[in-house]
């Protein structure tokens, strides 16, 4: 396939799909630029959330351990940021590295308010 006879917008995502499959997941799906229907209030897990944002050079590191993934999970699909919730204390923690995307800040953000979505 010679790729400058492909129109832009294919370009570009035939640019993601590689970046995918050679980051090995290091950054957000397609799927996640797209519209989503958020929670209704009472099926949320918080509604009122104090929020934190923590900027670590240790994001895959920080999030694998603080959601229990193994060391085999970590190494093949490395966490590009997460968040930590506490529904008693109504608190939410997003960490990311220090460079991020407003897709995954918003991403991590949705867990703050509707808990595990995918």
């Amino acid at each position: 396939m010679n790729i400058n006879k492909i129109n832009w917008p294919a370009k570009a995502l035939v640019a993601i799909c590689l970046s995918h499959l050679l980051s090995a997941c290091q950054s957000l799906p397609i799927e996640e630029y797209s519209s989503f229907q958020p929670l209704s209030p009472q099926h949320r897990i918080m509604n009122q959330v104090k929020i934190t944002w923590e900027v670590r050079d240790d994001v895959a590191d920080y999030c694998a351990k603080a959601k229990g993934m193994g060391k085999d999970a970590a190494f093949l699909t490395p966490p590009i940021a997460c968040a930590v919730w506490n529904t008693p204390r109504k608190e939410c923690t997003v960490v990311t590295g220090s460079k991020t995307s407003h897709a995954a800040l918003g991403h991590e953000i949705r867990h703050c308010f509707e808990g595990h979505f995918h």
